[in-house]
């Protein structure tokens, strides 16, 4: 998947060059091809479904950050009239996401030829073991595309925009991705194996994942007894919400919290130290504890050889009208479940030589 995106840059960089590209839109795409493939076995692109896994993702995304009137008034949700009207989208988005996978699951029951590596497949061979039905098949499938899609897509895309806006980052993480080549020859494509020598790369993620969370609150969480945390009594039956983004720019417990500063993790120090998966509360991108991301190794894996490709093969500019006044990417944030840019980010790519 990483091959097809470099090549197709290349292509449109070599139709028009110094034409911006939509980032956006192709990140995202890369993100839906490779879980395609990953859960599916193949991207789908020549099928459309990997457009619609997009399109389903962020409308279900837009209505789970969203205002939920039954939150505030949970016997609303037991009148018909309230599910007929004021849930009828979410409805409509569920059945859209049950007719797709019934009919994905149909094609992998009858006809289609075992594959051990893809994960319906596995899935549907534990049916019997673990007691499955086909609504916990679709309710497992949902969650992989709904968890994976978005977060990484917007993790490379913040990554882009804050290398973008701090150039001498951008230019650092170039020269390590290019230096650690093998005797430094011209790679056709950086391989995960590679990455073990790109300790910057690696620190420049964790600092776009520090900043821009991309859920910001996590998921909901529910107290299941009473307790008492920080001298505030949580009672039982009590939904909780994790700020993730707020602990991640503490100024108390982070030097220059509001800045892009890789380095941080790098250099001697309390920074240094940080674990990003559930070890220390300041920073918790994928949650803590039991519920921690399932797939939190594989996320980071797929940004980063990505992100390696995207620095090793092209020089980015932003377009020509912005370049000139000396602008910068609008790092607004839309509100919502997910941390997402109010703008497009569109880039020039200059293939490197």
């Amino acid at each position: 998947q990483v091959r097809l995106v470099v090549a197709k840059i290349c292509e449109l960089a070599m139709a028009a060059p110094g034409k911006a590209l939509d980032m956006t839109e192709l990140l995202g795409g890369y993100a839906s091809d490779f879980v395609c493939r990953a859960v599916l076995g193949e991207s789908h692109r020549k099928h459309g479904r990997n457009e619609l896994f997009r399109e389903l993702t962020e409308i279900s995304a837009s209505l789970l950050g969203g205002f939920n009137l039954e939150d505030y008034f949970p016997r609303l949700a037991n009148l018909d009239v309230f599910l007929r009207v004021v849930c009828s989208k979410a409805m409509g988005v569920s059945k859209r996401w049950d007719n797709l996978f019934n009919e994905l699951i149909a094609e992998y029951e009858h006809g289609k030829e075992d594959n051990a590596e893809d994960f319906v497949h596995l899935l549907l061979s534990l049916k019997k073991e673990y007691g499955l039905s086909t609504d916990n098949v679709k309710a497992i499938l949902v969650n992989m595309f709904e968890a994976a899609i978005e977060t990484s897509f917007l993790v490379l895309e913040y990554s882009m925009a804050e290398l973008i806006n701090n150039r001498h980052v951008m230019a650092k993480v170039q020269k390590e991705v290019r230096e650690s080549t093998p005797k430094g020859e011209k790679l056709d494509l950086i391989m995960e194996e590679d990455l073990s020598r790109m300790p910057y790369l690696k620190a420049t993620i964790k600092e776009a994942m520090r900043i821009h969370p991309p859920a910001p609150f996590l998921l909901p969480h529910f107290s299941t007894n009473d307790c008492e945390v920080n001298g505030y009594t949580i009672p039982a039956g009590t939904r909780v919400i994790v700020n993730a983004w707020a602990l991640a720019r503490d100024p108390s417990h982070w030097e220059r919290a509001e800045e892009f500063y890789p380095e941080r993790f790098l250099q001697e120090g309390r920074d240094a130290e940080v674990d990003m998966y559930g070890k220390d509360i300041r920073f918790v991108p994928f949650g803590a504890g039991r519920r921690i991301c399932a797939g939190a190794t594989f996320a980071i894996a797929t940004v980063e050889v990505m992100l390696a490709n995207l620095i090793y093969h092209f020089d980015w500019e932003l377009p020509s009208e912005m370049e000139a006044i000396g602008a910068k990417v609008d790092m607004t944030d839309q509100f919502g479940m997910t941390l997402r840019r109010t703008e497009r980010l569109h880039l020039v790519p200059k293939i490197y030589k």
